[in-house]
């Protein structure tokens, strides 16, 4: 008779990253012989001249811990909301990586294989040192069990493109943003990890800077029919980051900010980057942006314990304020024909 045979338990932190959830991050997939077609010779100069700074590693040495981390930290305001926060990076981080590698492995594209093992080890690099954190407080995250159980959900590359560009220039304006608020007032600063944010957000701008080239180099990715799809993500990713954002509140209040100012301050400044490549940009002074943004925070909390069919009803007016979010004008930008390496500011 065999013994029963039982598998060792999932950690509540490593359940919250495999959730597949409207709001979570997600794992993805792509076509890579699509990707394997893609050219940089438009933009050959550039191009060899971002791989050449990819190379050298600037961050290299950046990701030590120091005794600043031996702290007990069991005691901490807002503790599971801070760890919300890490689970929600770990997870982007982990998912990057993760992609970034496969695309790497699977295309013989050499343009394409230098980019992807680059940011893919940097992306590996921002989720073990999150994961570090995580284990200080008894909430690390099985990322093994993450590779074999999180669900995955296929992307065109062009999506790969929209999606991660965005969300590489936006976690540069949110690290940043964090980053400067402690700067200005140290008394906030309620963990360590906050402290190398500056050097660290360098990596996301510079990962944005190789999709901007990648759809310079490959201009119908950014024309006609493609600036609705555009202005659907950069919707899609604005909203999602403010509902998430929201249900955190009191850890950015206290860093001494409101979600609501962060939320905005960041939108702001990834409207200013975006514009070296994205045509349309979201007009975040139209009066009906935040009610509206709002509004589905107000739904997505209330679908919390509620029963399944008030969830339904919830998401269906979740999905309605969306669409009224995308009916809202966007502004128009005139992309730059001559694409130029931009500086982190």
């Amino acid at each position: 008779m065999y013994e029963a045979t039982t598998k060792p338990p999932v950690s509540e932190t490593t359940e919250r990253a495999k959730k597949s959830a409207t709001l979570d991050p997600r794992f993805y997939t792509t076509d890579f012989e699509e990707m394997d077609n893609m050219s940089v010779e438009a933009i050959r100069e550039q191009w060899d001249a971002l791989m050449h700074e990819f190379d050298s590693d600037p961050n290299k040495g950046h990701f030590k811990r120091t005794e600043v981390f031996d702290g007990d930290w069991s005691d901490m305001e807002n503790r599971d909301q801070f760890v919300d926060f890490l689970v929600s990076s770990i997870t982007a981080e982990f998912s990057g990586c993760l992609l970034y590698a496969e695309i790497k492995k699977r295309c013989r594209n050499q343009d394409m294989r230098d980019l992807f093992g680059y940011m893919s080890r940097d992306e590996g690099r921002h989720a073990g040192f999150i994961n570090s954190t995580l284990r200080d407080l008894d909430m690390g995250v099985d990322l093994s069990f993450l590779t074999r159980e999180k669900e995955y959900t296929f992307f065109k590359p062009k999506f790969i493109f929209y999606a991660t560009y965005l969300s590489e220039k936006i976690g540069y304006a949110r690290y940043i943003t964090i980053y400067r608020q402690l700067e200005a007032h140290p008394e906030n600063q309620i963990h360590p990890i906050f402290s190398w944010f500056e050097e660290w957000c360098n990596d996301e701008f510079r990962h944005g800077e190789a999709f901007a080239a990648l759809m310079h180099a490959n201009p119908e990715l950014i024309r006609g029919r493609n600036r609705y799809w555009i202005r659907f993500f950069l919707l899609a990713v604005y909203a999602t980051m403010y509902v998430r954002d929201h249900i955190r509140a009191e850890f950015y209040e206290q860093m001494g900010m409101s979600a609501t100012d962060f939320d905005m301050e960041v939108f702001r400044k990834t409207n200013v980057i975006a514009r070296q490549v994205f045509p349309v940009e979201i007009d975040l002074d139209n009066p009906r942006l935040q009610p509206l943004m709002h509004r589905m925070y107000e739904n997505t909390v209330k679908m919390e314990g509620a029963g399944k069919l008030k969830r339904a009803w919830y998401s269906m007016k979740n999905g309605l304020a969306f669409l009224q979010l995308y009916m809202l004008k966007p502004k128009k930008n005139e992309v730059p024909a001559d694409f130029r390496l931009e500086p982190a500011y």
